[in-house]
């Protein structure tokens, strides 16, 4: 593999200089200043002292900024370079300063969530908290499981050297563990993220050298693991049984609530999920037969389109990439397309290939500046640039935002991931319009059919995987085997016939299930894929209307449930199963087509 393609290194200057910038340390005094004020301030709260309520709630605003930028800055350093000793040394000073804002946080969402409606309207009189109006509301729904508060700020002292701790821990180690993989006849050391880049190789036997050097890697690790599974898990259900005083608080409440979703949407999510799993293997084994082989392997999950027809094989520039993607969301509107360019004239994309580099991409934004950011690892495949304009999907939501208040801007994780599958399928829709042959677009359509089986298969994997975890988790810690057994059951349970082997390390290797903020982190990414596809097919009804009412569906999602938003801006009831198996029926012909276009190519 060559790092001809890979893209450019971020700008963050704008941030701060480096690690050593007086700027930071100034943001680091006033935020230890607001703090005090806010502990003071704390001292005299009570349910009827509006007047101080509407205090703590300004400045724990500019608390959560200061912050924010600071633990971001930090955050985007490691990234890069998890042996970053500055930002490292960085990241832990604001462990601190994150327990301590939560701390300062619980009184005023315990007076939030117990006040009066008297008392409530009176304090939504500030302006700045009237714009908090639905996120307040939205929190007061947890007020049964509420505990008092100083059993809220221990739980919230100690969660920093308890559950984030593990959190923590698993990111260290993604960063520094080594994998040899054999490429060729010769064996190279190298970081996870290099490593996966092989993942990516035309060559199925490559790809597969990667999965197994990856998995053998962690394998080592798997004790440690287990062990940081086990206090997540164990954390979270010692949570749930202590919130339910008054009524029971499952271990799925949080993550639900947290998305802005009802149960009652989730139910009907996995429902469909499940009624065309038939649909998901079938596209699975096309896929599988496009390469050469009965079934996929779980290694294939970022293989590039296989060379068929007339299509020849070639990595895409960054740049071009860029004007590609520019290209794709200008078709839906040129001011999508004007962003794109933005971002990559700014410095505002992370894209270099390096060992020291944490795998995966995201797109982040700085709360000071209100300019986004987004990172991956570039190396110039069709997936990284389906990947970067996923990413650029993300950065577009926070942009068409950036001028909300704070606390508007606050979306569940199922509605973020609307934007970024959009992005997604903008540019997929927009290379197979330009497609000439049956090559080009079977190559095109690869990565719709890699997004299909993703979401459809690999996504409801580890929501099946995690939720036995929990399940066995109440009575005890499981050990490595176990975790194994359990990782492989899901597999079997959505993959079936489909899939060549299971992936038993998949547990480990997957860093989501280690997010110690958020569990259950992965089933918003399929609720975020069809619902973008129920959005994006308003794009033919509405035509140049379109894009003005996406962004404003977009600037709703901090201010409404998922529920309240299909209702309001597509007249749809996502409670329904009815309303998920229409949006997947949409991608019955793209498989019916890809099939008949594979056929074909393959009898010539």
């Amino acid at each position: 593999m060559t790092n001809d393609f890979a893209g450019p290194s971020w700008d963050l200057l704008a941030i701060y200089q480096d690690t050593k910038d007086p700027e930071i340390e100034k943001d680091l005094f006033k935020l230890g200043e607001l703090l005090l004020e806010i502990e003071g301030l704390n001292q005299n709260l009570s349910k009827t002292e509006v007047e101080i309520a509407q205090k703590i709630f300004h400045r724990l605003q500019t608390s959560g900024e200061l912050f924010s930028n600071l633990s971001t800055y930090a955050s985007c350093l490691l990234s890069v370079d998890s042996g970053d000793e500055g930002a490292q040394a960085l990241f832990g000073r604001l462990q601190r300063y994150r327990k301590d804002i939560g701390s300062a946080s619980k009184p005023l969402h315990e007076f939030e969530a117990l006040a009066d409606e008297e008392t409530l309207d009176e304090y939504f009189e500030d302006e700045l908290v009237g714009q908090a109006r639905f996120s307040i509301m939205h929190r007061r729904q947890l007020a049964p499981s509420i505990l008092s508060q100083p059993e809220e700020q221990i739980i919230e002292e100690l969660a920093q050297n308890g559950l984030h701790a593990w959190g923590n821990l698993y990111n260290q180690l993604s960063g520094s563990i080594k994998c040899d993989v054999l490429i060729g006849n010769q064996t190279r050391s190298m970081g996870l993220a290099e490593a996966a880049g092989y993942m990516m190789d035309s060559e199925d036997l490559q790809r597969k050298r990667a999965w197994q050097a990856i998995n053998q890697s962690w394998k080592v690790h798997e004790e440690s693991c287990a062990a940081g599974l086990n206090a997540i898990t164990g954390w979270r259900l010692d949570l749930c049984t202590r919130r339910s005083g008054k009524q029971p608080v499952g271990y799925l409440d949080s993550a639900v609530h947290m998305n802005k979703i009802s149960s009652d949407t989730l139910a009907a999510l996995l429902a469909s999920a499940k009624k065309c799993n038939a649909l998901a293997r079938r596209a699975a084994k096309l896929q599988a037969r496009a390469m050469g082989k009965k079934r996929i392997g779980p290694w294939d999950s970022r293989a590039p389109a296989p060379v068929l027809g007339e299509v020849t094989t070639q990595l895409t520039s960054f740049q071009k990439a860029i004007e590609l993607i520019e290209g794709a969301f200008g078709s839906v509107d040129p001011a999508m397309g004007e962003f794109v360019r933005m971002m990559a004239d700014n410095g505002w994309i992370e894209g270099t290939v390096s060992s020291k580099k944490r795998p995966g991409a995201y797109c982040t934004s700085f709360s000071k500046s209100k300019t986004p950011r987004v990172y991956m690892t570039y190396s110039g495949s069709t997936s990284d640039v389906v990947t970067l304009a996923h990413e650029l999907g993300h950065a577009l939501h926070f942009w068409v935002m950036r001028d909300m208040p704070e606390s508007q801007r606050q979306y569940g994780m199922a509605l973020a991931e609307t934007a970024s599958t959009l992005g997604e399928t903008a540019v997929r829709n927009a290379l197979l319009e330009a497609a000439t042959n049956d090559g080009e677009k079977l190559s095109i359509m690869w990565e719709e059919l890699s997004a299909f089986t993703t979401f459809m298969l690999n996504i409801p994997t580890r929501f099946e995987f995690e939720q036995k975890l929990y399940e066995r988790r109440r009575d005890r810690p499981l050990s490595p085997k176990e975790m194994r057994q359990l990782m492989k059951g899901a597999w079997v349970e959505w993959y079936g016939d489909a899939v060549s082997e299971p992936d038993p390390m998949f547990w480990a290797s997957k860093l989501h299930f280690y997010i110690s903020g958020l569990s259950f982190y992965n089933f918003p990414y399929l609720f975020g894929y069809l619902f973008s596809l129920g959005v994006y097919a308003e794009r033919a009804n509405l035509g140049e209307r379109f894009y003005p009412k996406y962004c404003q569906l977009l600037r709703d999602t901090g201010r409404m449930t998922a529920e309240k938003l299909a209702e309001s801006h597509l007249s749809r009831d996502i409670t329904s199963q009815n309303f998920w198996d229409n949006v997947i029926e949409t991608i019955r012909p793209r498989v019916d087509e890809y099939e008949r276009l594979l056929d074909q190519v393959l009898r010539t």
